[in-house]
């Protein structure tokens, strides 16, 4: 079995593109197959798996020098870095250590006429980020994510610094 610091900085790309894929792809078979809605900050966390899968397939099959590709592995590195920070967010606000964006809550407000009551209903998100939508092993989806982004990152972050000292 090799050690991860022997990948070649293409074969992470391609690694880097096929776990975004999945981490995606498990994303909206959650929602379409199993009813659970995403929040705003749900959908924020797919934004960085959504541009590291063509990031990564770019600099697999159309880039040919080693530098080119090395800089597209610590962008996706980095967009790793920040999927793991929008869902540590995102399991900040569910424990209530955080408070979500405004977007994601109501503010409930008194005192207002029947119609700006009832815009307010209409216009309320379908699901707060203050509530998970599902718990595996005791921890929410965003938690599983942060950690899946994290490991990603990590697991990059040596190839490209195993890859950056053989080449010097």
């Amino acid at each position: 079995m090799a050690k991860i610091s022997s990948i070649p900085v293409r074969v992470a790309l391609l690694l880097s593109a096929l776990l975004s894929s999945v981490f995606l792809a498990t994303a909206l078979i959650s929602q379409y197959g199993f009813g659970l809605h995403p929040c705003d900050l749900c959908i924020y966390q797919r934004i960085p798996y959504a541009v590291i899968i063509p990031l990564g397939l770019v600099g697999v099959f159309l880039i040919k020098s080693w530098r080119g590709r090395y800089v597209i592995a610590i962008v996706c590195a980095l967009l790793f870095l920040l999927d793991a920070g929008i869902a540590g967010y995102h399991a900040g606000v569910e424990s209530g250590i955080f408070k979500g964006p405004d977007a994601c809550s109501s503010d409930g407000g008194t005192g207002q006429t029947l119609e700006e009551i009832r815009a307010a209903i209409l216009n309320a998100p379908l699901v707060t980020c203050a509530q998970a939508m599902a718990y595996f092993m005791g921890l929410s989806m965003a938690v599983w994510n942060m950690i899946a982004a994290l490991l990603s990152f990590f697991a990059l972050s040596i190839v490209l610094l195993k890859n950056y000292k053989t080449k010097l």
